[in-house]
């Protein structure tokens, strides 16, 4: 984690980036007096348009914006860390374990920090720190160079969920498209049938049901897929078929879905989706439903589904859409 406050990072990435005070409260613009007592730690910033103006003008990659929120210094990499990156980014055939571990590590905790800041502050170091490690994966040798194929492919496929996840479509389906092909140079069907889901995903989002159905099929189907996933995917794609007016489909993937949960309980469901529990399936159960005018049996699903949620994803913005539909539910009862 960053020893660095706020006012100690703006500082020194303000002078590394050649400018004065005075010059860089002009440019945001404030008055240099407050720009000095930001740089100082005597008053905060309680305004994100600032903050995120002085992140851009320092170069700061998103991780001021990141300081302000005690919480988020996930995203921050330490000196140690970054000085061992930059290492790196000069000899990436020597790439070591700690590094690939550092990275792996980050992104761990910008996916939990997702559910609870939204993606607004998680992009831009994300965006930064998936640049990073796909520069260093062309001439990366040596026995960990498999590792950071993996970690560059779930880099790249965070970052499309992010842009997902904002609403930013036509970039989102770009980096999933990309992060598909890193998952299978990887050899990791887990990446690559979440890289899948994600479009789906965003498909659902566009009211596009045939996207919907096609998309989850291929997670679904993907070789190496973890059996949680196997299980969303076959619910989410019975809400397509559900939605199109193909109920006999929508049901026999219901079906599907219901012989693989029991079977997806007795597992810890992978790393880098954590949150495919037998408690969230329902959530996705309860859509289908829904989809199917079977109101009542939706709302229960989407009623134990919240139920089980950990507390530091009850209000993450993906579960607005379901909050949205267990209304709808609860209403046509």
């Amino acid at each position: 984690m960053s020893s660095e406050t706020f006012g100690q990072r703006l500082r020194r990435l303000r002078a590394a980036a050649g400018l004065s005070q005075s010059r860089l409260a002009r440019l945001v613009p404030i008055s240099q007096s407050s720009l000095s007592r930001y740089e100082s730690d005597t008053q905060a910033v309680d305004d994100e348009r600032i903050a995120a103006r002085l992140d851009e003008l320092v170069g700061a990659g998103g991780t001021l914006r990141a300081l302000l929120h005690p919480s988020a210094a996930g995203l921050v990499l330490s000196d140690e860390d970054r000085a061992r990156i930059a290492h790196h980014a000069e000899h990436p055939s020597r790439i070591d374990g700690g590094t690939v571990s550092a990275l792996a590590d980050l992104l761990a905790a910008q996916r939990r920090l997702d559910d609870t800041l939204g993606p607004e502050i998680i992009l831009p170091a994300s965006l930064a720190q998936m640049d990073t490690v796909r520069a260093l994966l062309p001439a990366a040798r040596g026995p960990h160079r498999d590792a950071l194929a993996e970690v560059a492919a779930e880099y790249v496929q965070f970052a499309g969920w992010l842009h997902a996840e904002s609403r930013g479509d036509e970039r989102a389906v770009e980096l999933l498209g990309q992060a598909e092909l890193l998952a299978d140079e990887a050899g990791s069907g887990i990446l690559a049938a979440q890289a899948a889901n994600f479009r789906g995903y965003v498909a659902r989002q566009r009211g596009n049901p045939r996207g919907v159905v096609r998309w989850f099929l291929a997670e679904h189907h993907t070789p190496g897929a973890h059996i949680a996933q196997r299980v969303g995917a076959a619910a989410q794609a019975a809400h397509g078929y559900a939605q199109l007016g193909e109920r006999d489909e929508a049901l026999r993937l219901m079906d599907t879905a219901g012989r693989l949960l029991d079977e997806a309980a007795r597992e810890e469901p992978p790393r880098t989706a954590y949150w495919l529990t037998p408690t969230f399936h329902r959530l996705n159960f309860g859509l289908t439903h829904l989809a199917l005018a079977d109101h009542a049996t939706a709302a229960d699903h989407f009623a134990a589904g919240f139920g089980g949620l950990p507390a530091d994803q009850l209000d993450a913005e993906w579960t607005a859409e379901y909050r949205h539909a267990w209304n709808a539910a609860e209403n046509a009862k």
